[in-house]
């Protein structure tokens, strides 16, 4: 899976860092770095990082050509 996020519109909230810290961390009090990459074992607790975030930040989509663009969903 591939990760995206439009850190133009990530205000730092870091939902998604309590929800999936192996993908997602803050630096500071305000960066987020993430991998964008992350393993697909992560998938469930990224999607719902992604479904969490109070501004749509975060974009997950699969790789090899499975499916298009995944939309993340609230559990």
């Amino acid at each position: 899976m591939r990760v995206v996020v439009d850190l133009s519109r990530c205000e730092g909230y870091a939902q998604c860092v309590f929800l999936a810290p192996e993908a997602f961390r803050m630096h500071g009090e305000e960066a987020l770095m993430y991998d964008p990459n992350p393993d697909d074992a992560q998938r469930d607790l990224v999607l719902r990082a992604a479904a969490a975030c109070p501004v749509q930040a975060i974009v997950v989509d699969r790789l090899e050509g499975r499916n298009a663009p995944v939309e993340a969903s609230a559990p």
